[in-house]
């Protein structure tokens, strides 16, 4: 007969501020989060339980206050090493039979839930954290950019942020103009208005390290009434962008569990073609190459097919979703890294996917799914 110690204890992983532990309690499997914001703990507590209600969550057995913060029991869902995440689906060299048949799951339950749960409402009642927190006064805008300066691109563009309104930006061919104080300007000011919102009971944050397969949801400190095109413009970006490329990039701890991540960065991770300046026309010419990996490339097609237009059907017939996803786009360009702390040719290129949001002609259709990818336009 093995004998099995009534207490085991595995790694501590960190994930932004809060800090992840497995432990074996009487044989019982459990996944204990730590954090130290008091109020980040509630809204934890308050959002599983509201999650609970709609989306498969893992049970919180128990939550106490612990000396600097609060620490949380969960069920602990099964896992390993690269296994347990829809993150573990898209580190592969294709898209599996089981990844199309757990975005079917994802977007249908999201679709019913979306469409059962959702109504206009002020935004004083929506889930704040990600979007109008950020760019209200004193929020992650102020601090990463208020009264700040700093180049395009380091040794490629030596050109201020402050001054690109007296460039013209050249991006793969197309012409743009962007006010880097005048985007700013123009985030917070339309965070800042009372204009109703359609928000739906979400998680809030559908990243693929907070979507469990089977298919659940993890983490809850923003699950509730969230904006449904914020929801949209949250899964799409970090899917195509932060997941792949950015996350792996900056903050690698987070995949100590999922290493087989780093394999697969250079296949989401974009290419520059071209970078430099013509000052006798004020012209920036950046040309890239959009890289996504073939089973991201699912994901975005089928969210979008599957979940954002039959949403946007229902609720803005006939609308430009350009328009509704572009604040919110634009805000986890800006608002997730601080664009200066990032090397210059990763800066470089956010700064060309923010013109391309900004502009009139945004697309996002192509936009989020590189030219050679599957994603029908609508």
């Amino acid at each position: 007969m093995t004998f099995r110690p009534p207490l085991r204890i595995g790694p501590v992983r960190r994930f932004t501020r809060n800090l992840l532990c497995p432990v074996d309690l009487l044989s019982r499997p459990l996944l204990l989060k730590y954090t130290r914001d008091p109020a980040e703990a509630r809204e934890e507590i308050r959002g599983h339980a509201r999650l609970a209600r709609h989306y498969r969550v893992p049970a919180l057995h128990a939550h106490l206050r612990v000396p600097g913060g609060h620490l949380l029991a969960y069920e602990r869902l099964p896992g390993g090493t690269d296994q347990g995440l829809l993150l573990d689906f898209f580190n592969t060299d294709k898209p599996s039979g089981d990844l199309h048949t757990y975005l079917d799951q994802l977007t249908t339950t999201y679709r019913e839930v979306i469409l059962t749960t959702a109504w206009s409402t002020d935004p004083a009642h929506v889930v704040r954290k990600l979007y109008w927190d950020r760019a209200a006064p004193g929020g992650r805008l102020d601090a990463y950019y208020a009264g700040k300066d700093f180049l395009v691109a380091d040794s490629l563009i030596d050109v201020p942020v402050s001054r690109l309104d007296t460039y013209t930006l050249s991006v793969n061919g197309r012409r743009h103009r962007l006010d880097w104080a005048a985007a700013l300007r123009w985030l917070r000011a339309h965070f800042a208005t009372a204009e109703p919102v359609w928000a739906a009971l979400t998680q809030g944050d559908p990243t693929d390290v907070n979507l469990a397969q089977p298919l659940a949801w993890f983490d809850y400190d923003t699950a509730g009434t969230n904006s449904i095109p914020g929801e949209f413009a949250n899964f799409l970006w970090y899917a195509s962008a932060l997941g792949g490329w950015l996350v792996p990039t900056y903050n690698p701890s987070a995949f100590a569990d999922h290493p087989a991540t780093f394999a697969h960065v250079p296949a989401n991770t974009p290419e520059i073609r071209r970078a430099d300046v013509d000052h006798s026309t004020s012209t920036i010419h950046i040309d890239y190459t959009p890289q996504l990996s073939a089973p991201r490339r699912a994901a975005v097609t089928a969210y979008w097919n599957q979940l954002v237009l039959p949403v946007a059907d229902h609720f803005w017939p006939g609308e430009n979703l350009a328009n509704l996803l572009r604040p919110y786009l634009a805000m986890r360009i800006l608002g997730v890294y601080n664009l200066a702390d990032l090397a210059p040719e990763d800066r470089l290129v956010l700064l060309a996917r923010l013109a391309e949001a900004m502009s009139p002609t945004f697309d996002p259709t192509t936009y989020f799914c590189p030219l050679e990818s599957p994603c029908p336009a609508p």
